[in-house]
């Protein structure tokens, strides 16, 4: 039982020396993190973004006293986040036209994609608000250049997978 206690597996060492003293995993080694560079990037992107989210939270809260002129400033704020998510895939574009492959797309996210968007537009139409409008019609054109490049580069089934039933 005092392998499962949480601070037990905190003390844990990682790497071959893990299962050194069991017999059932043998001297067979664990793989060690060698990912751990690119989580340090990671934790360091996503610090910067929550800085900026609370230097915007301050920014609205502490130095726009008029209501209106916050909610309007924080509408803007808001957009340009959303539409910098919307286009973040088309990053991916010249990965997919080079190779020829849409492995790389995830074509349940853009059936989703398409749907939020279209969605939000609509009710942002609804209310008469541009912010959720504007905001929300990079999602409906990036889906369309997704769906235009699922047509034109197919996904093929992975040859490792099929090689693997036989």
């Amino acid at each position: 039982m005092r392998d499962l206690h949480p601070w037990h597996v905190l003390r844990r060492p990682l790497g071959p020396q893990a299962h050194a003293n069991d017999p059932e995993c043998g001297q067979r080694p664990v793989p060690a993190l060698s990912h751990h560079g690119s989580q340090r990037v990671v934790l360091l992107q996503t610090a910067t973004l929550l800085g900026v989210l609370l230097l915007g939270y301050g920014y609205f809260w502490l130095l726009v006293p008029n209501p209106e002129a916050r909610l309007q400033q924080l509408g803007l704020f808001c957009s340009v986040f959303t539409i910098s998510m919307y286009l973040s895939p088309l990053a991916d574009l010249a990965k997919v036209i080079q190779t020829k492959s849409t492995q790389c797309l995830s074509y349940p996210l853009t059936i989703a994609t398409l749907l939020t968007s279209a969605s939000w537009c609509l009710y942002g139409f609804r209310l008469r608000d541009p912010y959720i409008m504007v905001s929300n019609f990079p999602g409906i054109v990036t889906s369309f250049i997704r769906f235009w490049l699922f047509w034109k580069y197919p996904q093929e089934q992975d040859r490792n997978y099929w090689l693997l039933q036989t």
